[in-house]
């Protein structure tokens, strides 16, 4: 007889806001800053047409979660492919529950860029730019509301079907209204904080839109042969974070942010304890590279087993 919780997708979406999303995601930050995070690069585990990719951390700080998460890469060929993600206490080592499908990942994700909108773009920002119209988008738009009051989101994504519907099913989910835009430089122009969320490995806007002082974040392709955002961009940038330089430094191609730009990368934790480390000018051009800490996963899945059992 199973003795532990099993969630799914349909458990978490039935009980999570996007508040306590960042909010898991700020403790894991500032876990990391304290050094009781440990998150090393996530490994790959060759297996036949595919990986298993593992990610695993330990916060042995006041959240007191460890485990790992694990997906795999084979060719999607129907409904038999999800993650895992399971959750150890760090004091004792008692298991604590297991969280099956794909929301854990995509919501920390969202969850770390909410963190980073909030300490690296201006205070008075009040419109959220959105290039990308998928599930990673969603989870981005709905931490940054949740970080952020902001007054309105803009999104642009090349489908109009899919901007559209979009807009029309986060305008339910967020305080600022959504609008679909068919084109993407007025998004990029009159975005405070920018969001690339897109699969494309060509850049996805013109450098030139950008206003001083606006905020960008990537999280889709970011490698000099790859990347969703202008190589002018990071050049450009006053202030350069990701979410782990462990990670970025173990990637096996270069990084969009290589020599003399990786030298300038500042981990966001580090930016939560030091604010001098980001943005200290309302003209500064801030970027946040997401690449994935590991440990958020855990950290977000702890905090949902324990709402499942007060629930309980």
């Amino acid at each position: 007889m199973v003795e532990f919780p099993i969630l799914t997708d349909g458990d978490v979406y039935s009980q999570f806001d996007y508040g306590t999303v960042v909010d898991a995601m700020c403790d894991a930050f500032a876990e990391r800053a304290a050094g009781t995070l440990e998150a090393p690069p996530r490994w790959r585990v060759d297996a036949g047409e595919g990986d298993l990719v593992f990610t695993a951390g330990a916060a042995t700080g006041p959240t007191g979660a460890a485990g790992f998460r694990v997906y795999e890469t084979h060719p999607d060929d129907g409904d038999g492919h999800t993650e895992l993600v399971a959750v150890f206490d760090a004091g004792t080592g008692t298991f604590e529950g297991l969280l099956v499908g794909h929301a854990i990942g995509g919501l920390r994700t969202g969850g770390i860029g909410g963190v980073a909108i909030d300490r690296l773009a201006r205070a008075d920002s009040e419109t959220l730019g959105i290039l990308g119209s998928g599930f990673q988008a969603r989870a981005q738009v709905g931490a940054a509301c949740a970080a952020r009051d902001l007054e309105e989101v803009l999104v642009y994504s090349p489908t109009a079907e899919s901007r559209a519907s979009f807009a029309e099913t986060v305008d339910s989910e967020v305080e600022p209204s959504v609008r679909a835009v068919d084109d993407p430089e007025p998004v990029v122009r009159e975005a405070d904080a920018l969001v690339c969320a897109t699969n494309s490995e060509d850049p996805v806007f013109d450098p030139d839109w950008l206003e001083p002082g606006t905020h960008v974040t990537t999280i889709g392709p970011r490698f000099e042969d790859a990347h969703e955002l202008p190589l002018a961009v990071v050049d450009r940038a006053d202030v350069i974070a990701t979410d782990s330089l462990p990670q970025v430094d173990a990637y096996d191609r270069p990084y969009v942010a290589s020599g003399e730009d990786r030298e300038r990368l500042v981990e966001l934790a580090d930016v939560l304890e030091n604010p001098d480390l980001g943005r200290t000018n309302a003209d500064d051009l801030t970027l946040f590279c997401s690449v994935g800490l590991a440990g958020t996963e855990v950290v977000l899945g702890k905090r949902f087993l324990e709402e499942f059992d007060a629930s309980y």
